[in-house]
């Protein structure tokens, strides 16, 4: 066996080029939101393929910010006099922060549960769960593997007679607004298009575990919407992320202009020049970053599979991941899943030699918050049986072919107790 080493989950890759702009942030006396801000939010715009001049992109405090944001543009909540809530549909398998905005704006959270095979919420529980309150779907690229959006697409469409629009942007859209948590997502590609042009609102993480960091942060894109002004949609979502201030610190530092006005009682979640500066930097380097991940992919694949393991499929020819995550889904020969506590057991002889492990994810029904709303687990099987025999592998760019090589030693070796 290879002398132990030791193996974080998901370090930040921040080089001296991050370090240096930071600093170059800090001594320019703008540290707020400023013109590093609007610099990195026309890159992403162009990177991902939507219009620059807004531009149709706004970089804000976290995704979570970003799709509670998305949802206040649409207008979506409880409607004035009206007895019914408005609905919004997301899966059961996901982090919190996709399903916890539909709470935060007021409206229903409708959960169904992910495929049998696939970590994809199942489509045709989709289809069947829209009705005439169905504003919103938030669709979630899980470990950075786009959804199926062609048949999203073709859903929202055929169900388009039931909806009913309550604002301005809803009946542009004309249909249930399809709103992507992209949080794991940035660089990915579905059918020749960047992710972040195919969606309505789609919806990035920028924190310190995603492949593309600036700490705390997220940005949220938008397609052109015919009949809606993108400059309107983008000074919109300046008003809520900035206590519905008329002028951001850039324009009010400017001379004269020290007067503002509040036009309404909204929220505080700007991205400041500070973060934005790693932002800059990360940018630059990205090209290489998804490379290395799509390199160290290849490797625990050809690792792995022969054993059985069960992973995502993060390349393919309808699309491209960001490889954000190394999911893997355990399983004994007869095909029957590994336990829960033997999943347990594995996490816990990974760190004893060394390599730290996770899990993505523990299905929200499971979660107080989530039993509290009456959501049953019993309701989601498939996703608990994704739940239950799954390993998160470490998979970020700070790993050296020596740490890859060890990790795979090592899975390899723990896995032989539990899939013989």
């Amino acid at each position: 066996m290879t002398k132990k080493m030791n193996i974080p989950f998901s370090p930040p890759d921040i080089s001296d080029l991050e370090v240096e702009e930071v600093s170059k942030a800090l001594r320019s006396g703008w540290i707020t939101t400023g013109p590093r801000v609007k610099q990195l939010e026309k890159l992403l715009a162009g990177y991902v393929g939507v219009p620059t001049e807004a531009p149709n992109c706004v970089c804000l405090n976290s995704q979570t910010a970003c799709g509670e944001l998305s949802l206040r543009l649409l207008g979506i909540g409880p409607q004035e006099g009206g007895s019914e809530l408005d609905e919004v549909i997301t899966c059961a398998y996901t982090y919190t922060a996709s399903a916890s905005v539909v709470c935060h704006i007021g409206a229903k959270l409708v959960l169904i549960d992910c495929q049998k095979d696939s970590l994809e919420m199942d489509y045709d529980a989709l289809e069947v769960a829209i009705n005439e309150h169905t504003k919103a779907i938030i669709p979630i690229d899980i470990g950075g593997v786009p959804c199926d959006y062609d048949r999203i697409f073709e859903i929202v469409e055929r169900k388009k007679n039931l909806f009913k629009a309550s604002n301005k942007l809803q009946e542009a859209i004309g249909r249930v607004a399809v709103v992507e948590d992209a949080a794991h997502a940035i660089g990915a590609s579905y059918k020749g298009k960047m992710i972040g042009s195919i969606a309505d609102f789609t919806n990035f993480s920028f924190h310190a575990v995603k492949n593309f960091t600036t700490a705390e942060g997220g940005a949220m894109t938008w397609n052109h919407i015919e009949g809606i002004d993108d400059a309107e949609l983008y000074h919109q979502v300046q008003l809520y992320s900035l206590h519905g201030q008329s002028k951001d610190a850039l324009n009010k530092n400017k001379p004269g202009m020290w007067e503002y006005d509040i036009v309404g009682t909204w929220y505080k979640c700007n991205m400041t020049d500070v973060v934005a500066a790693i932002g800059l930097k990360q940018f630059e380097r990205y090209p290489g970053m998804l490379a290395r991940r799509k390199e160290i992919i290849k490797k625990y694949d050809e690792a792995f599979k022969p054993l059985g393991v069960q992973t995502l499929p993060h390349y393919t020819n309808e699309y491209a991941s960001s490889g954000h995550l190394y999911i893997a889904r355990i399983f004994k020969k007869d095909g029957i899943l590994v336990s829960d506590q033997e999943r347990r057991e594995i996490i816990i002889k990974m760190a004893e030699d060394g390599v730290s492990c996770n899990v993505h994810y523990k299905p929200l029904p499971m979660h107080t918050a989530y039993k509290n709303l009456g959501f049953d687990i019993k309701n989601y099987p498939n996703a608990f049986n994704h739940y239950v025999n799954e390993v998160t592998l470490p998979l970020h760019t700070c790993l050296t072919d020596e740490e890859i090589d060890y990790i795979i030693e090592t899975f390899t070796k723990v896995l032989k107790d539990y899939v013989n």
